[in-house]
């Protein structure tokens, strides 16, 4: 336990029985009555924020968080199972801490995994993910104008707006954030 004067921005507490990370931390001290901190946390499940008044001398629960490497190996019903580079230790983690770029994993691929005693809270996948084009209608003659797009379908089966000259059996940089094409891959 810490007393709330000892938050710091990006500390991650355990607060009303739900894990957050600390956004935002403000000291006041008005004309009357005691100083008080103002605590602006996001919720690491729900990514809800909540807003919240803290005595200086209030306990909080600061959260040992270990974040490490670990590479992605398969898919399990609503799982992914991950391993510790290092120990070789295999872990389960839930598809949903990924959020929209689970779907650009394939097998191998390094991952960040955020564990809190022993349960994963947070997991994010590269930036940048590089994938191999399986389906790709040809360019159409004439359809020139500035900025054509065409979709393709990667290995995994996602769907990509991507510029004319891209064909099947090229490698694609895609980035996982917004699923946007970033460049062709020699």
């Amino acid at each position: 336990m810490a007393k709330a004067s000892e938050i710091k921005v990006g500390n991650i507490l355990r607060f009303n029985g739900e894990l957050v990370t600390v956004i935002e931390i403000l000291h006041r001290t008005p004309g009357k009555g005691g100083a008080f901190y103002l605590g602006k946390f996001r919720n690491i499940k729900t990514g809800k924020i909540v807003e919240a008044r803290l005595g200086t001398d209030e306990q909080v629960e600061i959260c040992r968080v270990e974040t490490s490497d670990y590479q992605y190996l398969y898919e399990e019903g609503d799982y992914f199972v991950v391993m510790d580079n290092e120990s070789f230790e295999q872990f389960s983690v839930a598809k949903e801490l990924f959020g929209e770029s689970a779907k650009f994993l394939k097998e191998g691929m390094d991952v960040i995994v955020s564990f809190e005693s022993e349960e994963p809270i947070m997991a994010q996948a590269p930036n940048f993910v590089e994938l191999l084009v399986t389906y790709a209608e040809p360019a159409v003659k004439g359809d020139t104008s500035s900025g054509a797009q065409k979709m393709v379908t990667t290995e995994n089966g996602i769907e990509i707006r991507v510029p004319l000259f891209v064909n099947e059996g090229d490698k694609l940089k895609v980035d996982t954030r917004t699923g946007e094409y970033v460049e062709r891959v020699k």
